[in-house]
């Protein structure tokens, strides 16, 4: 398996990879709240504490599949695209975990208790406990920063359709000089010439 071959596996499957365990995660429980009142806990999925989990998941899922058919060129917009977000994602659902996540869980604790305005919602919440499920996440937001770190360096050598242009042969016979003009215009269909 080539340099090529190998970064294009790689970073396809980091994109499907991650942009799974995204939207997987958006729907599971990332924080369970206890409450002051002696109510049942209330669940609060990853939908919930990070409102853009979901579509961005589903973005980076579909750049993935694109990476398939997309040209060169696009392929470096979506390396640049899936780094952004992968950054966005992680610092963000670092900020969740290191810092109190009151503000990412109030408004599902309003619409279950139906308590408005912070110092009534924040006298109801005990203690809020995230689960595994962020942490699953800040994997898949490191495997897609790695996959769009693999594909920004890469580009230039993925294939675009038909057969790649090798130069690595030494075994080719030249039977007389090979006109430039049609060489190029070989060459840029993906063909070799000298073969």
């Amino acid at each position: 398996m080539t340099l090529t071959k190998r970064g294009r596996s790689i970073s396809v499957s980091g994109f499907l990879l991650a942009g799974a365990i995204g939207i997987i995660s958006s729907t599971q429980t990332w924080f369970t709240v206890e409450r002051a009142d002696a109510g049942e806990a209330i669940l609060v999925p990853g939908a919930s504490a990070l409102v853009l989990l979901a579509p961005l998941s589903l973005a980076v899922l579909a750049l993935g599949a694109a990476l398939l058919i997309a040209g060169k060129a696009v392929r470096f917009v979506f390396g640049v695209l899936a780094a952004v977000t992968a950054l966005f994602l992680g610092w963000s659902t670092l900020q969740l975990l290191l810092t109190e996540p009151f503000g990412a869980v109030a408004a599902t604790v309003t619409e279950v208790t139906g308590l408005a305005g912070g110092a009534a919602v924040h006298e109801t919440v005990l203690s809020i406990v995230p689960s595994a499920w962020p942490y699953i996440a800040l994997v898949g937001w490191a495997l897609l920063l790695v996959a769009s770190v693999v594909v920004l360096v890469t580009w230039r050598g993925w294939k675009t359709g038909g057969r790649r242009y090798r130069t690595d042969r030494v075994d080719v016979a030249h039977d007389g000089p090979v006109d430039a003009v049609d060489s190029w215009d070989e060459l840029s269909r993906g063909t070799d010439p000298t073969r």
